[in-house]
């Protein structure tokens, strides 16, 4: 028997050494994220490998499992305990070592093994660590497979069964390089600067986008788990900074940002202005719906209305269906329509063939947006941003809201804004045009100026995205009226960033 994990215990004590610790809250919508040592231990990822073991056999799943590892000073120790829970609950373990994310979805295909449980805490901040995982590639875990995940481990209703094995792949990144790169070279030189906050894409980053013919700078592609300069996000403005001066100092054709796992890339273009990914989503399907017909395309809730309005997209016949934020959400979503491609705001970008497999991997957007700038060889990539039509959009910001409460404040704000429209009640003036609450709430006046809230599935926060296609004060004035109903909530805290 192996005992229930315990939602708190005690570091530096004989139980958080001798029994599982696992704070419920740690399972998300669609993956799993903890402080380590503070909501999990060791012990603790033991039991989510019996667990996620145990749910592979109920599923009907082959138990046989791709893992790995992202850059962080306990990310190994992790991997491991992990490890010794699926090959205790009779798991075939494929170990990959050190990667991205999309390593180890790759890896299911190249191995052809149905399940992946990849340790990485994302771009989150250090001391936070994860799993994503997924039974059924390219998908992974959705709320239902998350929802039972949970119970099983909890409960501890699992056991140790015979059968497991482990086999380490060595050079196995040489594999997922190969792969990226057997394509014809790019025709255009492009000068990229390569961003990668230190963390785990640096070592991948650099030497894929000089195979497919580009100039490389690498900006902070050295391995450093303590991420001395910033934290390996897209969306951070200081990554975003540092990218914008490296592109200035080299007069680079465009800079490219990796998260912490590498699933993600975040652009900043010729003139050193960061470009906001649902924008570079536009582009994207733009150049994408030019050489392929009725193309149809997923973005996330908190993109740009461009995608529905845009005149060239319009022409092309390409046709947009806006879905729940969260990688597994649009993954799914992007599958089941068998759309070209999937686009969220945060930068995860799902490609179908011919340009990907399915899954989120920020080195195959990267590739895509260096060979559309390469299918434009008279254009920067500041023009190809130029001739968007314009709006006015704010930055992803995130007030704190505990775990615990941030899903009912989410509710509160839903039904605040569905009973105004029932009232015909104006907002700044104008009139609610449409609510869409597939995910939270989006809020779209008469002039075409929106706002979102919605509960973050990896985070303490709520998400607050505004967008104007007016002015830059009507961008202002959704955010303030988005704002004055989060402040009649107390457990709503201090943003990370704000306009």
């Amino acid at each position: 028997m192996f005992p229930k994990p315990k939602p708190v215990l005690v570091p530096n004590t004989y139980a958080f050494e001798s029994e599982p610790m696992v704070k419920p809250t740690g399972f998300r919508e669609y993956d799993a994220r903890w402080l380590f040592g503070k909501e999990i231990n060791l012990m603790g990822v033991q039991a989510l490998g019996m667990g996620l073991g145990a749910l592979i056999a109920e599923l009907g799943v082959k138990p046989e499992i791709v893992t790995g590892h992202d850059f962080r000073s306990y990310s190994a120790a992790i991997k491991y305990a992990l490890i010794s829970g699926l090959m205790a609950s009779g798991c075939k373990v494929h170990d990959i070592g050190l990667a991205v994310t999309p390593m180890a979805y790759f890896a299911q295909f190249d191995l052809d093994v149905p399940c992946v449980a990849m340790v990485t805490a994302s771009h989150n901040d250090n001391g936070w660590t994860g799993v994503k995982m997924g039974a059924s590639r390219p998908l992974t875990f959705g709320p239902d497979e998350m929802t039972r995940l949970k119970e099983i481990v909890l409960s501890a209703s699992f056991t140790s069964n015979a059968g497991g094995a482990y086999q380490f792949h060595e050079n196995f990144p040489a594999r997922y390089i190969a792969d990226l790169t057997n394509r014809p070279k790019l025709k255009r030189r492009l000068k990229v600067v390569a961003a990668c906050g230190n963390g785990t894409a640096g070592a991948f980053a650099p030497q894929v986008l000089e195979k497919i013919g580009c100039e490389v700078i690498p900006l902070d592609t050295e391995l450093d788990h303590t991420f001395p300069k910033y934290n390996p996000n897209p969306e951070d403005m200081a990554m975003l900074h540092a990218i914008r001066d490296a592109v200035l100092q080299h007069k680079a054709d465009v800079g490219l940002g990796f998260d912490g796992d590498g699933d993600r890339c975040g652009v900043v273009d010729n003139t050193g202005e960061e470009i906001f990914a649902d924008k570079v989503g536009v582009m994207l399907a733009r150049d994408m719906s030019a050489i392929h017909q009725d193309a149809q395309f997923v973005v996330d809730v908190k993109s740009t209305g461009l995608f529905v309005t845009d005149p060239v997209l319009q022409r092309q016949g390409a046709r947009t269906a806006y879905w729940k934020t969260g990688h597994s959400y649009m993954k799914r979503r992007t599958n089941e329509l068998g759309a070209l491609a999937g686009f969220e705001k945060s930068g995860h970008f799902f490609f179908n063939k011919p340009f990907g497999r399915g899954y989120d991997d920020g080195l195959v957007s990267a590739i895509a947006i260096c060979e559309m700038l390469g299918r434009a060889p008279d254009k920067s990539m500041a023009d190809l941003k130029n001739a968007l039509p314009k709006t006015w959009s704010s930055p992803t910001m995130s007030p704190h809201c505990a775990d615990e409460a941030k899903y009912g404040v989410v509710d509160a704000v839903v039904k605040h804004f569905e009973g105004l429209q029932k009232q015909g009640a104006r907002i700044g003036g104008q009139a609610i045009r449409d609510l869409v609450t597939v995910n939270g709430v989006r809020v779209t006046v008469a002039d075409g100026s929106w706002g979102l809230v919605r509960a973050s599935s990896n985070k303490p926060e709520l998400v607050v995205v505004v967008e104007s296609p007016v002015s830059e004060q009507r961008m202002r004035d959704m955010f303030e009226t988005i704002d004055s109903v989060l402040r009649t909530h107390p457990e709503v805290g201090e943003y990370n960033q704000r306009i």
